[in-house]
């Protein structure tokens, strides 16, 4: 009997080992940055490249990036757990591109967006509904270069993993159309009377995401300088915002429609 006790416990083992190496890179996942520009053009995109290239050796997943709109076929795609969409502006793919896209992401793929590759006339893809779709909101106008506070929403969430509760960060401080709450799993947003150019009131998301098809969006507003990449925290919120995209945390994608709260 105590044999078959240990045997069972050795399989349970192994059966939870499996389960854990599934749900994390292993030095073959791979990740494509994705950096064109049609429209405004981020100082911050070289450094950007670099610091996803070092967290992914420090991280053992493989990056590679491109501003070839050629490399979004759906073989190609294929190959990666997430897209990093950083600072992608302008109609950058076309029809044939987002359809492959499309489809890659609604099957089970991650995109993990950085800064100015949020949907807006302004900003990318203001062309393409289903990308509106994906971020719920359209970028229009930033604030000047300024020191505000983050206040992080959900706590527990991985995607927050290692964040203060309240993150003095300097950035652009992006204003959207409408709000991303009650249709996003909000993340964290920014404090408008720490900082001048604010206007979304009380209530305005900076980091957010969401379940689209099978699968996964998330989105941080933050990352205009190229300073930014240097900090450790930006590089810590870029690291969970990736790891979530690509499947290998597991976290809240349901909308919280209240703030401050983590559920409907």
């Amino acid at each position: 009997m105590m044999k078959n006790l240990f045997c069972i416990l050795c399989l349970l083992t192994l059966s939870l080992a499996a389960v854990g190496a599934e749900s994390q890179p292993n030095g073959t996942a791979r990740v494509l940055v994705f950096s064109k520009t049609l429209g405004y053009r981020h100082e911050s995109i070289a450094n950007g490249i670099t610091a996803i290239r070092e967290l992914g050796a420090a991280h053992e997943f493989a990056v590679e990036a491109t501003e070839d709109a050629g490399a979004f076929t759906a073989a190609n795609l294929a190959k990666f757990k997430a897209v990093v969409f950083l600072s992608v502006t302008g109609n950058v793919l076309n029809a044939d591109q987002q359809r492959a896209f499309q489809d890659y992401i609604e099957g089970g793929g991650g995109l993990a967006a950085v800064h100015g590759a949020v949907f807006g006339p302004l900003a990318c893809e203001d062309q393409w509904a289903w990308y509106g779709e994906v971020f719920c909101c359209a970028f229009i106008n930033h604030s000047s270069i300024l020191p505000a506070v983050v206040l992080i929403e959900d706590a527990a969430h991985p995607a927050n993993s290692g964040l203060p509760a309240r993150w003095e960060h300097t950035d652009e401080w992006y204003n959207f159309t409408g709000t991303p709450r009650g249709r996003a799993h909000i993340l964290a947003t920014v404090d408008e009377s720490t900082y001048a150019g604010g206007k979304m009131g009380t209530d305005h998301p900076i980091a957010w995401c969401r379940k689209v098809g099978k699968g996964r969006m998330w989105y941080t507003a933050l990352g205009h300088t190229p300073q930014c990449f240097a900090e450790p925290l930006f590089q810590r919120q870029l690291l969970n915002g990736i790891r979530l995209a690509a499947g290998w945390t597991t976290g809240e994608f349901t909308p919280n429609t209240r703030p401050g709260t983590t559920k409907p």
